[in-house]
């Protein structure tokens, strides 16, 4: 019986992208990834134009039925994150989908994992960006996401 190797992520100030890249990676090669503070990572660009960009699909309708339905979209910093990392695993393939299904992502970190070290990676920090960014926090309160209930 092998062990199951666990990789903890700590998502603040690190570039969405550039961090879901690495834990695809590390899902293909077999690990459990456990993302916290999803809502701290960020997107590099000018604030109005990364809103627009994720905000873009929210008003199209589909032929189906036009009054009701629409194109579906991630509003919350968990989904966002886990659909970016989505994008980036061959889902279409058992493969792609078992590694899927190892990822966890929580909003903040859970009272369970306080005690626990987390990984970040400087070649996704966003001290590196020399322009502007938002935070996811920020892009899913524009589309909606009311945050975290107490």
């Amino acid at each position: 019986m092998s062990e199951e190797k666990i990789l903890y992520v700590d998502a603040s100030n690190q570039v969405l992208g550039r961090v879901a890249s690495i834990v695809a990676k590390k899902l293909l090669e077999g690990y459990r990834v456990i993302v916290v503070n999803a809502e701290k990572a960020v997107v590099s660009g000018e604030k109005n134009r990364v809103i627009a960009g994720y905000k873009l699909l929210l008003n199209v309708k589909t032929h189906y039925n036009p009054e009701k339905t629409g194109i579906r979209r991630p509003r919350t910093p968990v989904n966002i994150f886990k659909r970016t990392v989505r994008g980036m695993l061959p889902v279409d393939q058992p493969k792609g989908r078992e590694a899927y299904r190892r990822l966890r992502v929580y909003v903040g970190v859970p009272s369970s994992m306080k005690n626990v070290q987390f990984t970040q990676f400087p070649e996704a920090s966003a001290s590196r960006l020399r322009n502007r960014f938002v935070y996811l926090e920020e892009i899913a309160r524009a589309m909606g996401w009311r945050g975290v209930r107490k």
